[in-house]
């Protein structure tokens, strides 16, 4: 496979979000699945409630669409979207609830982490079909030779791989394209990432993935005609989990997506000092509201943090190559 098809993948992709704009956002208003926004949050935002949510089905359908056409046919390309899929639809189930059944909280905790759990055992099924050895999975340090072997306790590895991705993912997303553009970044570095290794179905995959957030970003920048909601955010974090898995470099993903991380570890952070100091570290969390309420304003800190994921994706993709 060479390049060239990655980028035609990444342009069907881009092409399909295009197209599905126009059609799913005029849907999403009539259905009136607008979004409700938090009173804790801040204020300005206030003035983007109604704006319709749920349009992460346009990033599920473009890269379903797209893989399908372009690499479908191998056991990986079946994980990556059992992973997409999977995770987009635990996360349209709690959108789902939220808008049309107005219950604010969703899904609860306990179903979440039931769905969850019984996605994360099909895959790490189909990773044994895989393997053919359960004994040998094993989990890779990066920057170095050395792998730690787990055999079946990988499942467990497996989860919170899984469930920290998809979350840490969805905490970032709170502001105009600011989700979209950072995964963009660590997408495009996971496609170069695993064509250098010859890993040639996920890096079409990641294509797909890079266009279709391209495309949906064309609605999702600011001031956004749509949000993704969790359906477009666990999508993109199931999807982007299973890309660090068949790559091997889970431990990696640490520093692909660190922005991602960080914005995790903010919102931990205010909730520990909170509880047990009564002080707060940063003015709001997640970290990007910190930013908004220190006189930013919304389009300053989404680029920031996309040319902050930027430097994370690529810089940890330099230093592998070497």
């Amino acid at each position: 496979m060479d390049l060239q098809a990655l980028f035609f993948t990444a342009i069907a992709a881009f092409a399909i979000g295009l197209l599905l704009g126009p059609i799913a956002i005029p849907i999403l208003r009539r259905l009136k699945f607008g979004q409700t926004i938090r009173e804790e949050g801040p204020k300005h935002h206030q003035t983007k409630a109604g704006t319709p949510t749920m349009g992460g089905v346009i990033i599920v359908i473009a890269v379903l669409l797209t893989t399908v056409k372009f690499a479908f046919g191998s056991l990986d390309t079946a994980m990556l979207l059992l992973g997409t899929v999977g995770f987009g639809l635990i996360g349209f189930a709690d959108d789902f609830i939220k808008v049309v059944k107005k219950r604010n909280l969703g899904l609860t905790a306990r179903q979440k982490i039931l769905f969850q759990s019984l996605l994360t055992i099909l895959l790490f099924g189909l990773l044994c079909v895989e393997q053919g050895n359960v004994s040998s999975f094993s989990i890779h340090v990066p920057f170095s030779n050395w792998a730690l072997t787990v055999g079946i306790f990988y499942v467990l590895f497996l989860l919170v791989v899984l469930v920290g991705t998809t979350n840490a993912v969805n905490l970032t997303d709170g502001l105009d394209g600011l989700l979209s553009g950072c995964a963009i970044m660590v997408f495009a570095a996971y496609a170069v990432y695993a064509y250098w290794n010859t890993d040639y179905d996920v890096a079409l995959f990641c294509a797909a993935m890079v266009g279709a957030l391209g495309g949906f970003l064309a609605f999702n920048r600011h001031p956004a005609r749509v949000f993704m909601g969790d359906t477009g955010s666990l999508a993109i974090g199931g999807g982007l989990a299973m890309v660090a898995v068949l790559t091997h470099s889970e431990l990696a993903l640490i520093l692909f997506g660190l922005v991602f991380v960080l914005e995790a570890l903010s919102v931990m952070i205010q909730v520990f000092s909170f509880k047990t100091f009564g002080r707060r570290v940063f003015r709001m969390s997640p970290l990007h509201h910190h930013f908004e309420l220190g006189g930013w304003s919304e389009w300053e800190v989404v680029l920031l943090f996309w040319l902050g994921s930027f430097i994370c994706a690529f810089g940890t993709l330099a230093v592998l190559s070497h």
